[in-house]
């Protein structure tokens, strides 16, 4: 019986290597020149610092931008808006959403169900298993989940017949 699983998890690599991009960018911006600024990957959460507030959010674009070139959607970021102020630095802590909420996984269950397809869903942990007795029909599910506007990216592993 073909099965899948509905996934949300951002690859660590990628996003240093998005960390190392954003410091080869900001050591080439004149803006920059002589300003103490760094994204630095630190146990799965980046560091945002900066001289001035402004320069934070500026920093917190370019970071985003190498997000979207690594193919990371930025809405995995969670973080504050207003930078935090320590001495001589502003600084901005951005975490990421990995793995899929039991409110997030329930409501695509509920989405699944109430679509009315030929699918079992069921949560297990962090992600949902579909199973189905077609492959269209959880082709359909994956174009359901890519649709819905849940905050998060998805990813679809395991796809089995």
């Amino acid at each position: 019986m073909p099965s899948l699983d509905i996934v949300s998890q951002i690859e660590s690599a990628e996003v240093l290597n998005a960390s190392e991009n954003a410091n080869r960018e900001i050591a080439k911006r004149f803006d920059f020149r002589g300003v103490n600024a760094s994204v630095v990957l630190n146990n799965d959460e980046v560091i945002i610092s900066a001289e001035a507030d402004f320069q934070c959010q500026q920093l917190l674009d370019i970071f985003r931008d190498q997000l979207i070139r690594r193919n990371i959607e930025p809405s995995v970021m969670v973080f504050n808006e207003k930078a935090l102020h320590s001495g001589k630095t502003f600084s901005i802590p951005v975490s990421f959403k990995n793995g899929i909420s039991s409110e997030v996984s329930k409501s695509i269950v509920k989405m699944i169900k109430g679509q009315k397809l030929k699918v079992q869903a069921q949560v297990q942990g962090d992600q949902v298993r579909v199973t189905g007795k077609k492959r269209d029909d959880l082709q359909r599910v994956m174009a359901l989940v890519r649709e819905a506007d849940l905050g998060q990216p998805f990813q679809f592993k395991n796809f089995k017949d």
